[in-house]
């Protein structure tokens, strides 16, 4: 029982260390990398509950993509966060009430909570030998909550919208592609045939727009 006991701490004191740091880190390319430790040290203690289904997706699907996702986002967007901070002070009244609201709802739910025995009883009731853990998982997860997953993903969904249309940037300096003009094209308006004199050098043609 003592090997799992310093497992179990060594886990959950990175994790704890690592989203501490997530909030604290200046650099959000270090929030990422703390974030993936986070995530590592969390599928450490779900494989020490014995859930290893879980362990793993938290893995493969929050280390391998979401995780890594933030970061190639951050990077390619090279937002100017001393921009950003500015208005800080602006916001700094607003920020305080909500943190104190969520405060209140937090030491209001702490100081009622109790701990029900037969709760417990259950937590610690062992996997029936009859099915894997990942079955159980499923059955409980596409039975029992399955509107609660469907909403979830729905969520999901129109979180994913809003960050897209958040994001999405019109810049007339790129170039984009109309499909009608695309379609419309043909051979004449693509292709140019030229002759080119003896020891003389290809020019630029005037451009249509300074033609007409």
């Amino acid at each position: 029982m003592i090997l799992p006991a310093l497992f179990f701490y060594l886990f959950a004191g990175i994790c704890v260390a690592s989203a501490v740091m997530v909030i604290a880190s200046r650099n959000p390319v270090h929030s990422v990398l703390f974030l993936i430790l986070a995530f590592v040290n969390a599928s450490g203690l779900f494989v020490l509950l014995g859930a290893e289904f879980l362990a793993m997706i938290l893995v493969v699907v929050y280390v391998g993509a979401v995780a890594v996702l933030f970061l190639f986002v951050i990077m390619m967007l090279d937002v100017d966060f001393a921009e950003l901070r500015q208005g800080f002070l602006e916001y700094l009244p607003v920020g305080l009430l909500i943190g104190a609201v969520f405060l209140a709802e937090l030491l209001l739910v702490a100081g009622g909570w109790a701990i029900n025995p037969a709760l417990v009883k259950t937590a610690v009731a062992p996997i029936p030998a009859d099915i894997t853990n990942t079955e159980a998982l499923g059955l409980v997860l596409y039975t029992r909550y399955i509107h609660y997953f469907q909403i979830s993903g729905i969520v999901l969904l129109v979180a994913m919208i809003g960050a897209i249309v958040l994001t999405l940037r019109h810049k007339p300096s790129v170039k984009r592609q109309d499909i009608n003009v695309q379609n419309a094209r043909t051979k004449a308006m693509a292709m140019e045939v030229r002759k080119v004199a003896v020891g003389q050098g290809l020019q630029d043609p005037p451009s249509r727009e300074a033609a007409e």
